[in-house]
């Protein structure tokens, strides 16, 4: 074994053995069983009840300001109970936070048989769960496991150069195998580039800014915020257009980090640099089927759309039929991908058990706050593209933005139609005006950079990071140290050339 693939196996102690999650309590078994007792009641109830039926939403939904609190809930407890000494080896369980989100999705419902009765419970369910969330989580889950089966491995000088290359080469990735593929792909040959290097952490950073977050808002299967903009009728391709404030922020980004790391490059010890100019290995990547089934993914995202006919054919997609295609390629996958690339990446099921156990529950108990958006939205006051751009993205530093991105692709459709072009969506979605669906989609992708709990990436590349060694910066440090002076300044440039 070489020097370098020793200092990345060999960890610190402290890092190399990262917290296991706590055992599943007594009230937690019963949050998961009573959430998904009542829930199941409500559901039964629901399909057997005859009454008649009507849509959802009312306009406004009443009592909306009691039915949106298990959305408030939900998002609160992901973005504090991590963060309290308390609740932190709590919340490490997915079937705690799978009770979490049971209990709040059945609290929503409970809210709608009060005020709507039984037979709205179908129809939510239909909307969140089958229409959005299935559809989401397949994606989610084809992109995970088949960019698991990719390793790239070997050791290069840990040059400013380099690592930039690394970063640029993440970006542009990011939109084609999604953040979480890119990210998990690359970060480990990052950090065994830099294994010899001491000053580390703001690449890390760096690479959760550029790989996790910006790089993905090319296509739909880039960030979740923007396949739930898809599924909401948004045409695949139109995202490309977002290519020039991409390409801004990407290339600021980099010129930022290449002076940061150029300046620190210039503090590491010079027997370190000599060691890291000898201890060098060429990369080379395994697992190159798994490129090919991941193209697969973009094809049936694509072309295969429920709604209308593929493209060339009369041929009308079933339902479900892009979702049994991706997990076709996904048991593919691990039929081919060679023995030991999935235990070089460390490869596990738990942090897209974590996204599939927590929204569940978001996508449940967002549908309040999106009727009543749907029917109020005018009404806020948000109305042109740079406050659509900063109010989304703040909210997305903060939540997940994959509901903030929703939250407000429904207020901008609620808005009446004026001089903005606007953008008929598939499926009689209606239409949106396109200067804000750029504001919205740029706030969400971009801004979920500036937490950890912006985007999911964002806590998996740490964890990786500190199981080698490396001290990540806390909750705060992150913000006041990284994002807040570096990202910021970029965010202003973006909003004044494109918004």
């Amino acid at each position: 074994m070489s020097a370098q693939t020793q200092t990345m196996t060999q960890m610190p102690q402290e890092a190399a053995r990262p917290s296991s999650p706590a055992r599943m309590s007594a009230l937690g078994w019963i949050a998961v069983a009573g959430g998904g007792l009542i829930m199941g009641l409500l559901i039964f109830m629901s399909l057997n009840h005859h009454g008649p039926a009507h849509a959802v939403p009312p306009a406004p939904p009443p009592w909306w300001g009691l039915g949106i609190l298990p959305f408030v809930g939900i998002l609160g407890c992901i973005a504090i109970l991590p963060l309290l000494p308390a609740t932190h080896h709590w919340w490490e369980s997915n079937l705690h936070r799978f009770a979490v989100s049971l209990g709040f999705a059945a609290l929503t419902l409970i809210y709608y048989v009060a005020t709507q009765g039984l037979d709205s419970v179908a129809v939510v369910l239909e909307h969140a769960v089958v229409v959005e969330y299935i559809p989401f989580i397949v994606l989610l889950f084809s992109l995970y496991v088949i960019s698991g089966g990719i390793s790239l491995k070997g050791d290069l000088a840990a040059h400013p150069s380099t690592n930039t290359a690394f970063l640029a080469v993440g970006a542009a990735i990011a939109s084609f195998i999604g953040t979480t593929g890119a990210s998990m792909l690359l970060i480990r040959p990052l950090l065994q580039t830099n294994a010899q290097r001491r000053h580390v952490t703001h690449t890390v950073v760096f690479f959760i800014f550029l790989v996790s977050n910006v790089g993905g808002c090319l296509l739909p299967i880039g960030d979740p915020p923007l396949f739930l903009g898809y599924l909401r009728g948004v045409p695949f391709l139109w995202t490309l257009g977002l290519w020039a404030p991409w390409l801004v922020c990407c290339v600021m980004l980099l010129a930022i980090y290449f002076v940061w790391d150029t300046i620190a490059y210039k503090k590491e010890e010079p027997a370190a640099v000599r060691r890291d100019e000898r201890e060098r290995e060429p990369l080379r990547l395994e697992g190159w089927s798994n490129i090919v089934l991941l193209a697969g993914i973009v094809v049936c995202v694509a072309l295969i759309d429920p709604k209308k006919p593929i493209p060339g054919t009369a041929f009308t997609p079933f339902p479900f039929m892009r979702e049994l295609l991706m997990i076709g390629l996904v048991l593919l996958s691990l039929q081919v991908t060679p023995r030991g690339v999935r235990k070089y990446n460390q490869f596990n099921y738990t942090a897209i058990l974590e996204v599939a156990a927590l929204f569940i529950g978001i996508f449940i108990a967002m549908q309040v706050p999106i009727d009543y958006l749907s029917a109020k939205g005018a009404e806020l006051g948000v109305d042109r593209p740079w406050e659509f751009f900063w109010v989304t993205g703040t909210l997305s530093s903060f939540l997940d933005n994959a509901p903030t991105y929703v939250v407000f692709f429904e207020t901008a459709k609620s808005l009446p139609e004026g001089s903005m072009e606007m953008i008929h969506l598939a499926g009689n979605g209606g239409a949106i005006a396109a200067p804000l669906l750029v504001a919205i989609s740029l706030g969400a992708v971009f801004m979920g950079a500036m937490t950890y709990i912006g985007n999911g990436p964002n806590f998996m590349v740490k964890s990786i990071a500190e199981q080698t060694g490396i001290r990540m910066p806390s909750f705060f440090g992150f913000v006041f140290k990284y994002s807040l002076p570096v990202l910021i300044p970029v965010f202003i440039v973006i909003t004044l050339l494109f918004l």
